[in-house]
């Protein structure tokens, strides 16, 4: 019994120098097939290219009155007596989130949600070491932000930026980012799916798609190949609990890299192409003779933009730009807008059945006509509101279909006649007392001939409906 003790202990002693001798020999993995059984050197290579950002903003509120929660008081009084219920009182909000250095210099690209507002914005570097950082622009339509370091001495370390074209659904991914504010984390996953969108409300979506655990504070942060590239700035997660559940989305960073250089350079312009469309599904897809559904079928197109005088005409189907595939309409948004404000671009569409390319000019959306942008005064149901004349430029701005023109709502102060007649930023004015309107002029001499009475009918486009109203001023 003693001899087999004695050797049962002969043998753990072994196995434990035989643990810690493999223990001294670890190695960083040196081929391929080792690489991807640890992730350790990826991480040590990029981890300190990622930031951790820290914001305070001050919020000024106001007790609230409790006579305006009356719909009676509220209809004659508005917030007249607003302020006779307490002084106006400020507190700090704080907010947290991540980003990622992109030059020597101090330059960190990161999401504009993430220092929107703020008034103070510290880095801290995965060193330890922390920094004041300016705004150098903020993009709210892709919800991008570049910052920069301020007093950097020396040169800090860059993430590479690679090319979220090249990214497909089942590639290893690296999301680091501070997630809650606990620190530095990395998750791992895999693009589970490409060209998400809907997910925000911002213009521009085909986010990259990941099942690495992103929750708040991760935005701004890095997605990583495994390459150690960069391939998309964390954005948001589809939850209903606050946190992970498996699906978070990046943006590419070929929209970033364009975004970045706008708003370095302090000159921001995206492409137009002057043409909107449809998807082609199945049912378009067998109308129209096609082989399959996918691609964008071109319905109009302005008669003065770079696509017509490319050539694209309504009727075409646009399949790919400069090689790159298309889906829809909002997939070839996001192709132009990826795309600097110069040169050409190559539309692969079918004309007839026939496959065929067409060189498109990149050139910015035009300011005609011109804006002429006026606040309505006098007694109407205008009174108070901003007005402009809807020009391609604007409406790129806006967001919406550059192809529609007429007279847009900018503006619609509280307790105007505006607010009263329940107009709303948006909504384009098509008539005032039966008079077509088509432009800021039209409406102002319209105003001026229906002031001599007192009643009024209106008509606005709203959501693509058209909305009639009757008022007596």
């Amino acid at each position: 019994m003693f001899a087999l003790v004695l050797s049962m202990g002969m043998a753990v002693l072994a196995g434990g120098l035989h643990h810690q001798a493999a223990a001294s020999e670890r190695r960083l993995p040196t081929s391929d097939a080792e690489i991807k059984m640890s992730f350790s050197p990826l991480v040590k290579q990029t981890a300190p290219t990622v930031v951790n950002i820290f914001t305070k903003k001050v919020v000024t509120s106001r007790p609230a009155n409790p006579f305006m929660n009356d719909p009676f008081f509220s209809q004659f009084f508005g917030n007249r007596f607003g302020g006779a219920f307490g002084a106006p009182r400020q507190r700090i909000e704080r907010s947290l989130g991540s980003g990622v250095i992109v030059s020597p210099d101090g330059t960190i690209v990161t999401n504009r949600h993430v220092i929107d507002g703020a008034s103070e914005i510290r880095v801290v570097l995965h060193d330890r070491r922390e920094f004041d950082a300016k705004l150098v622009g903020a993009d709210e339509r892709t919800d991008l932000a570049v910052l920069k370091l301020i007093d950097v001495q020396d040169a800090l370390p860059t993430l590479k930026l690679g090319d979220s074209d090249d990214v497909e659904v089942g590639d290893l991914v690296l999301a680091i980012g501070n997630p809650f504010g606990v620190g530095q984390t990395v998750t791992s996953g895999i693009v589970s799916a490409l060209a998400r969108a809907g997910v925000t409300g911002q213009d521009y979506q085909s986010f990259i798609q990941t099942d690495a655990a992103i929750n708040p504070g991760n935005s701004g942060g890095a997605l990583i190949d495994m390459n150690g590239d960069l391939v998309g700035v964390n954005s948001a997660i589809f939850t209903k609990s606050g946190g992970s559940n498996g699906i978070g989305f990046a943006i590419p960073v070929n929209m970033v890299k364009v975004v970045m250089r706008g708003l370095i350079s302090g000159d921001l312009r995206r492409p137009w192409l002057g043409a909107s469309g449809q998807t082609v599904t199945a049912d378009l897809a067998r109308s129209l003779e096609l082989e399959r559904p996918g691609g964008v079928l071109i319905n109009a197109v302005h008669p003065q933009s770079p696509a017509s005088r490319a050539g694209l005409k309504a009727g075409d189907v646009v399949i790919a730009v400069n090689g790159l595939e298309v889906d829809d309409p909002n997939g070839l948004r996001f192709r132009i807008a990826t795309l600097e404000a110069a040169g050409d671009a190559v539309l692969t569409v079918l004309r007839d059945g026939k496959k065929q390319d067409i060189s498109v000019p990149l050139e910015v959306a035009p300011e005609t006509p011109a804006r002429d942008e006026t606040v309505i005064g006098g007694r109407n149901p205008f009174g108070s509101a901003k007005v402009a004349n809807l020009n391609p430029a604007l409406a790129d701005e806006l967001g919406i279909d550059t192809l529609i023109t007429g007279v847009i709502v900018l503006e619609v102060p509280g307790n105007s006649l505006a607010r009263q007649a329940r107009l709303k930023p948006g909504d384009l004015i098509t008539e005032v007392n039966k008079t077509r309107i088509g432009s800021v002029d039209d409406l102002k001499k319209a105003l001026r001939k229906g002031e001599k009475g007192r009643n009024w009918s209106i008509a606005v486009k709203r959501d693509g409906k058209i909305l009639t109203a009757d008022y007596t001023l």
